[in-house]
């Protein structure tokens, strides 16, 4: 599958689009505070570069077409990111892809995320060679295990010391989304 033209996704408050390098300093923003990075594989960014290493990642992901990071915007400030979500970890041979996300803290509990995924996951199964998307989080993050519930997936294990991050083995919890249970939403 070519893939000319990285996808816009569009919903009531929120204008998804690909991430540039004039990012970084928004992207550093929210990445150098604790609160963010807490559950994330990443340690809390200290300089700049660390958010355009980020972002060249993304884009190389994109690229290569292993999966897709879209910067989150609200609609009335297109040029400031205020979050990022997408796939990485595409397993074609499995039709299988992981989902990850995260959001500067100012905009928690507005239901951004929310809307932010419902419209990736959408794009996701559009994709012919996606029939599973999954997500792994922290068992302690609370708000990622409403927002995966809320938005159709469903718990499928916990797996222990599953990740090395920050220097130590970490559980998992596993949840997935099934191609026919998101034509069944429909």
């Amino acid at each position: 599958m070519a893939m000319e033209t990285f996808p816009v996704l569009v919903t009531d408050r929120l204008y998804l689009r690909q991430l540039t390098l004039a990012d970084a300093e928004d992207i550093f923003t929210y990445f150098s505070r604790d609160e963010v990075t807490k559950y994330y594989d990443l340690e809390s960014f200290t300089e700049v570069e660390q958010a355009e290493k980020f972002i060249r990642s993304m884009l190389t992901r994109y690229e290569k077409q292993e999966g897709f990071r879209w910067g989150i915007t609200l609609k009335e400030v297109p040029e400031r990111i205020v979050g990022t979500i997408g796939f990485h970890n595409w397993q074609k041979e499995h039709s299988r892809i992981e989902i990850g996300y995260e959001l500067a803290p100012e905009y928690w509990r507005q239901g951004l995320m929310t809307e932010a995924i419902k419209v990736v996951v959408d794009y996701g199964f559009q994709l012919p060679q996606v029939h599973r998307i999954e997500a792994f989080i922290d068992p302690d993050n609370e708000g990622s295990r409403r927002l995966l519930l809320k938005s159709g997936f469903t718990k499928e294990g916990h797996l222990r010391d599953y990740f090395y991050e920050k220097g130590q083995f970490v559980d998992a919890v596993v949840f997935g989304f099934l191609r026919k249970e998101f034509s069944a939403e429909q």
